[in-house]
């Protein structure tokens, strides 16, 4: 099992930057990807990123270029990643979500979404 707390999103204006946080416990030493996704209201929920534990990386066009996923371990029970959003627009608004891929059954485990408003 593995227990997911985001923090970090909120209100900021056009061209802005946010951090998000995501902090995973428990079973960390068998996360295999952690990423994030996101939802608008109307639309369907899409990967904005994902980091592999071997780090590689891939990126939504979307997000290409402004956005960057990183990960730490803090200690031997918890694991973090981040997602810097960069140069925000109005059309990044969306809940977005951390999730955690696991090895061997290959379980998804998501965190409870965070709200990200871009707007003036």
């Amino acid at each position: 099992q593995v227990q997911l707390v985001e923090s970090g999103g909120g209100l900021v204006q056009p061209g802005g930057s946010l951090r998000l946080s995501c902090v995973a416990s428990g079973s960390i030493s068998r996360i295999a990807a952690m990423g994030w996704y996101r939802q608008a209201p109307g639309k369907q929920r899409e990967l904005v990123a994902d980091i592999t534990s071997g780090g590689r990386t891939n990126y939504s066009d979307s997000g290409r270029g402004r956005f960057t996923i990183s990960t730490i371990s803090t200690d031997n029970a918890k694991k973090t990643v981040y997602l810097q959003m960069n140069i925000l627009k109005p059309e990044d608004t969306a809940v977005y979500y951390c999730i955690v891929r696991t090895e061997g059954t290959g379980s998804y485990y998501w965190g409870q979404g965070t709200q990200v408003t871009v707007s003036s």
